[in-house]
């Protein structure tokens, strides 16, 4: 009981400290960890004991798989070169300059585990940066942060597997390593995809045969990220890959037809569980903070000194972490816009200000995956051998998730001092023409039905055809008061003739919502719009058809 005890304490916390993150000018995640390290107190004295391989198992793929689900896979590729220079150059980059300087300022960390350490502090948080930037960033810039939070964090912690298997065996080599890195990473994204794809048929096939239950639906897609994860670790691919091609594969087949309630509860169920486990993993690390304080100072003679030294360390290490960030994004920038001039594509999609250059070196915060990686360092070396400085590791993890947390709310919000919030036009005009040319297939599918016959002759003049729709709009409101007073009628032929119209009036608001949503498909098909505007309207089509209810 103690457990499930301890379960309903944090997910209430969780709660409680998303209301007092609207009352404290705090990013979310700090709130958390406070809230975590004031509930592990001596005096209240709550205490969780982590399984590292659970930890990595239950709060990973689901929330890479969700990542991959949301990222708007247009703008991903439009910025591919920019994306994968800091999701795969940058985090090799980090690696070998933050380890070796890992190694150095601490002797003790053998250099393969130095090198796990600087591969597990390589991903970024994009959900933590719009939280403290409150959505000011420019577009570009935020869909650069999102792709590569989302590809880094599949690269950093594969590239922190390889380091941890070469401290472990002791065994490591640079040709070897890459050529095996390409055949996890390839088997990885390919067990995804496959996977995400065979339960798409499963379910397209459900469906055609009627069995389209909501709640059966959305425990299949819930399943499907601890599958792909366990099914490419068993194959000896890569889990973590495996996760976050499956939801960017499934994003796809969430279009299937006939899913309305499906996705409205599955867009409700991964909010929830979005928002716990992301909570919950900084709750953990808020409670874990005492007993890692205490564990790095246990074997020295004084405690303030030695927290002093380590806190230094940690600070050395963020700083060092930043200044590699900021060598890259400047080098890399200017040379993607030497190449674009090279080949007469001058127009940049982001001019490398300044500012520009800071808010992408600022918004590499760290955050929950670095901090679930690190908590999977397993407890033991060998048999019986404890893994080496396991909880300075964990304590730098810790110090460099709050540094660079406290930094960000200090410096994000005064680069982009002057910066007013506003819309993104493209979006507005995107969303704008998804909607005009949906309502143009709704009406052509109404008329289509040829229910009444038009009234008005081809050859009217434009006076007539505004009263024509003056008495058009004069009627529907007199027919919708009519029909109020039809439900009221107690005759059974009433109430009967004002069934009979409220079901043809929904079958044909369900007609065109429908040839609303396959122009919105077709629209998406054809790249004319992305997946924001197409989660967008998408979701407004979902929510009017499900205000129709059962339709006869």
């Amino acid at each position: 009981m103690q457990s499930a005890y301890t379960v309903l304490i944090l997910l209430m916390l969780v709660s409680v400290s998303k209301l007092v993150g609207r009352l404290v000018p705090l990013p979310l995640p700090l709130v958390q960890i406070a809230a975590g390290a004031l509930l592990a107190w001596p005096t209240l004295g709550l205490h969780v004991a982590l399984d590292p391989e659970l930890f990595l198992f239950l709060f990973l793929p689901p929330l890479l798989f969700s990542d991959g689900w949301r990222m708007p896979k247009r703008e991903l590729w439009r910025l591919r070169g920019p994306i994968l220079t800091l999701a795969v150059g940058l985090v090799l980059f980090t690696v070998v300059g933050a380890g070796y300087f890992i190694h150095w300022i601490l002797p003790s960390i053998p250099l393969p585990v130095a090198f796990a350490l600087a591969a597990v502090l390589s991903p970024t948080d994009a959900v933590a940066v719009s939280a403290i930037t409150q959505d000011r960033l420019p577009t570009p810039l935020m869909h650069m942060l999102q792709g590569e939070a989302l590809m880094n964090d599949a690269s950093g912690l594969v590239t922190f597997k390889f380091a941890l298997a070469a401290a472990i065996t002791g065994v490591f080599s640079l040709a070897e390593a890459s050529l095996t890195f390409v055949l996890v990473a390839v088997g990885g994204l390919a067990i995804g995809v496959a996977l995400s794809w065979l339960v798409g048929r499963l379910r397209a096939w459900m469906i055609a045969r009627g069995w389209d239950d909501p709640a059966t639906h959305v425990v299949f897609m819930l399943l499907l990220p601890f599958a792909a994860y366990v099914l490419a670790e068993r194959l000896g691919a890569s889990g973590i890959l495996s996760a976050v091609a499956a939801g960017m594969m499934q994003s796809w087949l969430d279009l299937l037809p006939r899913q309305t309630s499906t996705r409205l509860l599955n867009r409700s169920v991964w909010s929830l569980l979005e928002f716990a486990f992301n909570g919950l993993i900084f709750l953990l690390l808020g409670l874990q903070l005492p007993d890692i304080v205490k564990a790095v100072t246990s074997h020295e003679a004084s405690l303030w000194p030695t927290l002093l030294w380590r806190c230094l360390d940690v600070l050395a290490i963020f700083l060092v972490l930043i200044a590699l960030r900021f060598v890259w994004v400047q080098s890399i920038w200017r040379l993607i816009g030497v190449i674009r001039r090279w080949r007469g594509k001058a127009d940049l999609v982001l001019v490398p200000t300044a500012r520009s250059c800071g808010l992408l070196t600022l918004g590499g915060v760290r955050g929950a995956v670095t901090l679930a990686g690190v908590m999977s360092v397993p407890l033991l070396f060998s048999a019986g051998k404890a893994f080496p400085e396991r909880d300075l590791l964990i304590f730098i993890a810790a110090g460099v998730i709050l540094l660079s947390l406290i930094s960000a709310c200090i410096t994000l919000p005064l680069l982009l001092r002057g910066v007013a919030k506003s819309p993104d036009d493209t979006l507005r005009q995107e969303a704008k023409e998804a909607w005009r040319r949906t309502a143009e297939a709704a009406i052509h599918a109404l008329e289509a039905e040829e229910l009444v016959e038009s009234s008005v002759p081809p050859d009217a003049l434009q006076d007539a055809n505004h009263a024509a729709l003056a008495i058009e709009l004069k009627g529907r409101l007199m027919a919708e008061y009519r029909h109020q007073l039809d439900t009221f009628n107690d005759s059974a032929e009433a109430q009967a003739l004002a069934e009979q119209m409220d079901q043809l009036e929904r079958r044909l608001r369900l007609r065109a919502l429908r040839a609303q949503r396959l122009e919105l498909y077709n629209l998406r098909r054809n790249h004319e719009i992305g997946d924001d505007v197409l989660r967008q309207v998408l979701g407004e089509l979902d929510m009017s058809e499900a205000n129709l209810g059962a339709v006869k």
